[in-house]
């Protein structure tokens, strides 16, 4: 077993409870196939009516270049997507939940990538719909994702960084990809006292009415930036109901694993996904 196995597994013991998500799933998977079909609306499906947020429709040929496989059902790792799914929908309700904080514990290991298929993923259920909160406002890097440009290949520049700076109304700056019961909120311009502006009153009211207005059938997912980086994660968790901490294989060492896990011992961890396994 190896020493970040050994971690995660020390990790598991001394959060009795959590769920630990191992996917086994290499890069390969991604291969040039045919885009599934629209399903015909089923019942007990949730539907929803855009009147006031934006709707950009995305290629899906973008989509499957930028490693957006929720939507790609012939894609094998969308079964690993649904079994994560399945779990964290699980634990949400069991404790009563509707919001996620996706992070990790240095950038580049594979949490925007899992916020955005897991987001995709809950949206195709048929009584979920979902908010995505680019929650990542840090100036950007050579390992900065911005899900609205670099996955969804949406041209947005305004978003939460806006709502907080100047008070934008949140209506304004929501858009849907193209793709059903999935709303995104964008992180707008990169900030440099981003973890202030996130510990405001205005975020924490922000947070509180995005939770209670869809609290039936709404689930929230926050982007976060990584846990050792800055201190931006430790204020957003107190907006999140549980934490989904994402493990790189191969990259993300037992000892950064270690100091993550000791910076969120007193947060909700609600499970690990190790990440890029070679099979």
């Amino acid at each position: 077993m190896s020493k970040l196995k050994k971690a995660l597994e020390k990790a598991k013991e001394e959060r009795q409870g959590d769920v630990s998500i191992f996917d086994n799933t290499a890069e390969s998977v991604f291969k040039e196939n045919a885009v599934s079909g629209v399903q015909a609306q089923q019942e007990g499906e949730v539907r929803v009516t855009y009147t006031k947020t934006r709707i950009i429709n995305i290629d899906h040929r973008i989509l499957k270049q930028n490693k957006v496989i929720s939507l790609f059902h012939e894609e094998s790792m969308t079964d690993q997507l649904k079994i994560l799914r399945t779990q964290l929908l699980d634990r949400l309700e069991q404790i009563g939940g509707n919001s996620l904080l996706v992070t990790s514990a240095k950038p580049g290991e594979g949490k925007t990538f899992t916020a955005v298929n897991l987001a995709i993923s809950i949206a195709q259920e048929l009584d979920r719909t979902v908010l995505l909160v680019d929650a990542d406002l840090r100036p950007h890097s050579a390992h900065h994702k911005d899900f609205a440009r670099d996955f969804l290949g949406a041209n947005v520049s305004r978003g939460l960084a806006d709502c907080l700076l100047s008070g934008a109304e949140i209506p304004e700056l929501l858009f849907n990809p193209g793709i059903g019961k999935l709303t995104i909120l964008p992180s707008g311009r990169p900030l440099t006292n981003s973890a202030e502006l996130l510990g405001s009153s205005m975020m924490e009211a922000m947070a509180s009415e995005i939770k209670a207005r869809y609290s039936g059938d709404r689930i929230i997912i926050f982007d976060s930036p990584a846990v050792l980086t800055c201190s931006d994660p430790m204020v957003l968790s107190k907006y999140a109901d549980g934490i989904l901490f994402v493990v790189e294989a191969e990259k993300t060492s037992a000892e950064d694993l270690k100091r993550a896990m000791e910076l969120l011992k007193d947060r909700p961890v609600l499970g690990t996904l190790l990440n890029k396994v070679k099979i």
